[in-house]
């Protein structure tokens, strides 16, 4: 069974990791966007869903380019749901089966 892959919480992995990566606070980044930081702490765990235009505002506070955030987000659902997909085994054929190894 596939895990769900929750598209809040890769985008709060993807602002956090951006805002750490300019070593910036939350509280810069929430005056910036004009959003409280309790509401934005919230979205960057994935416990709350942004709005675009809250997500705009983030962006924009944190001088990348909205499509950049997006693609990264794609990204990431990418690789979340590459590892949690099943492995599928090889399956031998009767043939093979029935036929002993020389």
């Amino acid at each position: 069974m596939r895990t769900v892959v929750l598209l809040r919480e890769e985008l709060g992995d993807v602002l956090r990791d951006a805002r750490a990566s300019q070593g910036r606070t939350l509280r810069d980044v929430s005056a910036g966007a004009s959003v409280s930081l309790g509401y934005l702490s919230e979205i960057e765990r994935g416990e709350k869903e942004a709005s675009s235009e809250l997500l705009a505002s983030v962006c924009a506070a944190l001088d990348l380019p909205l499509s950049s955030v997006l693609t990264e987000l794609a990204d990431r659902a990418r690789r979340a749901e590459e590892a949690s997909a099943p492995v599928t085994l090889p399956v031998a054929s009767a043939r093979e089966v029935a036929a002993p190894a020389a």
